[in-house]
């Protein structure tokens, strides 16, 4: 469905908060503070890749999992406000952009409800990582930019890209925002967010806003200036994870290799987690843990912290 066809909400920002109709705010701890002067110009869409609108808010506004965001945008178009808009929010991560680092210190951060890519089935349903099975009318069958093979992506509503719409054209009444990107632009690595089911192309047009389009910045610069910001040094964690259904963990080191077994022995998986990425502990061995989040692989405990809450990952 065109843009231009879907129904307009009505919001308005007063004092860097966002009122209207199905609009709640829940505080979360996870900030630097306020912005600098000219901040924030930018405007980053991510999925959650979670089960429910509810479960991510929780894992937003939890201290442990060093992750926040400024909105989350459910799929019946409500929305949780968990930072006011001149509040950094801890959404980016390690990420380049436009010459720029540290998207976080330019950037509002907007989620949406979205279980993410899937993988398909025998029985001809498509799986999230965390479990949920969706029928081939929920999902699109697409190439991401960042990736070699077709993949399959769970779709957005119309009243969830409508209601972004909305609110992204509010921000830039508010805020000198020039740009709209997703996650996948400013960290082509590691993020695949929000994909292809999400109509960013037509946004930027609907806003009049653009991407950054220079000779000198394609994937291949932005991959090489954030391969540039990784970190090796890890932040040890006292915790520990317990064998139990349903558990959920944040990584605390700012990089965590990801390993084909229970032992610095196996190989590594292509995928290196970054600080406060959300986890699914499928089983521990030891001082090792199975875990869930775009694959499968085992992690050194010492390096993730537990979330007290199941959510978002239903047991």
């Amino acid at each position: 469905m065109p843009l231009s066809t879907l129904p307009k909400t009505s919001l308005r920002l007063a004092e860097h908060r966002l009122v209207g109709e199905n609009v709640s705010f829940k505080s979360s701890p996870n900030t630097s503070g306020p912005f600098e002067s000219n901040a924030p110009d930018t405007i980053v869409i991510h999925f959650t890749a979670g089960s429910s609108l509810q479960s991510s808010v929780d894992v937003l506004t939890s201290a442990d999992s060093g992750v926040s965001a400024h909105f989350v945008i459910g799929r019946n178009g409500d929305i949780v406000q968990l930072l006011p808009t001149n509040q950094i929010a801890w959404h980016a991560g390690v990420s380049a952009y436009a010459g720029r680092t540290d998207l976080n210190r330019y950037s509002i951060g907007i989620e949406l409800d979205n279980a993410g890519q899937l993988e398909p089935r025998d029985d001809g349903l498509f799986e999230s990582w965390f479990g949920r099975r969706y029928e081939k009318s929920e999902t699109i069958e697409a190439l991401h930019p960042n990736q070699s093979v077709m993949g399959y992506w769970h779709k957005y509503t119309d009243i969830q890209i409508a209601t972004t719409a909305s609110l992204c054209r509010l921000l830039c009444a508010h805020y000198p925002i020039s740009t709209l990107i997703g996650h996948e632009e400013i960290a082509p690595s590691r993020k695949v967010d929000p994909g292809p089911a999400f109509p960013m192309e037509a946004l930027r047009k609907l806003l009049m806003l653009g991407a950054y389009k220079q000779e000198s910045h394609s994937y291949k610069d932005g991959l090489n200036n954030e391969i540039a910001l990784r970190q090796e040094t890890h932040e040890r964690s006292e915790n520990t994870v317990h064998n139990k259904k349903g558990r959920v963990a944040s990584v605390s080191a700012n990089t965590l290799n990801v390993r084909k077994g229970p032992s610095a022995s196996f190989s590594l998986v292509d995928n290196t987690l970054q600080k406060g990425e959300v986890l699914k502990i499928l089983e521990t061995q030891g001082e090792w843990a199975k875990v869930s989040f775009t694959k499968i692989g085992w992690v050194n405990t010492q390096y993730i912290n537990e979330i007290s809450e199941r959510l978002p990952f239903e047991g």
